[in-house]
């Protein structure tokens, strides 16, 4: 690698290392560009030579996030008994309990939106949709005789449940709910829906 290419790497990756900061600040209306080149030491417009443009800057940021909520989900798999309803439990909680910790963070990878005629890119796509595994695997164990589109229903379902409640009970508005209550309540939830498909 020449230096010319190992000084933009460095310089990207410092890009998006002040992004992230930027946005666990003070979420996606905090992103500047020309905050951000100041903050690396670049022109404004270098900016744009290091990313092509704010969507993909985003999605990097999300996709550290991402790994880092892919981090915490394995932790907890791996933290009880051997039983695929109290893991379910386990993810779940350890799930509200990210968001909790990395709110903004969090918010910012469901608040973002793509332009109507840019899709989004295959990579970011795969990496989300990997996150579900941590659901469908125990669903397998709990249900061997499911199909397939059976536990991919059920495994989304399952988790736009949990996420609905940790976005609700985050909120910091009237609804919100105190994290340890919130953490109780989606347990109890995730057990209740086991129990009903069982």
């Amino acid at each position: 690698m020449t230096k010319t290419l190992e000084r933009r790497a460095k310089q990207r990756e410092a890009l998006i290392a002040a992004a992230e900061l930027a946005i666990a600040a003070k979420g996606l209306a905090g992103l500047k560009s020309r905050e951000l080149a100041a903050e690396i030491g670049v022109a404004n417009g270098a900016v744009f030579n290091l990313v092509a443009d704010m969507d993909e800057l985003i999605l990097r940021v999300g996709s550290r996030t991402l790994s880092r909520l892919d981090a915490a989900l394995t932790a907890a798999e791996s933290e009880g008994g051997p039983s695929p309803a109290e893991t379910l439990v386990r993810i779940a909680v350890a799930y509200c309990d990210f968001a909790a910790e990395n709110l903004e963070l969090w918010r910012a990878l469901f608040e973002h939106r793509m332009a109507a005629d840019k899709p989004v890119p295959p990579w970011a796509i795969e990496q989300q949709m990997n996150l579900f595994r941590h659901i469908y695997h125990p669903l397998t164990k709990l249900f061997p005789k499911w199909t397939a589109d059976e536990l991919g229903i059920t495994a989304r379902s399952l988790f736009a449940a949990v996420h609905g409640m940790v976005s609700l009970g985050l909120e910091q508005k009237l609804i919100a709910v105190p994290v340890d209550a919130l953490r109780d309540e989606i347990a109890t939830i995730v057990k209740a829906t086991i129990m009903g498909l069982s």
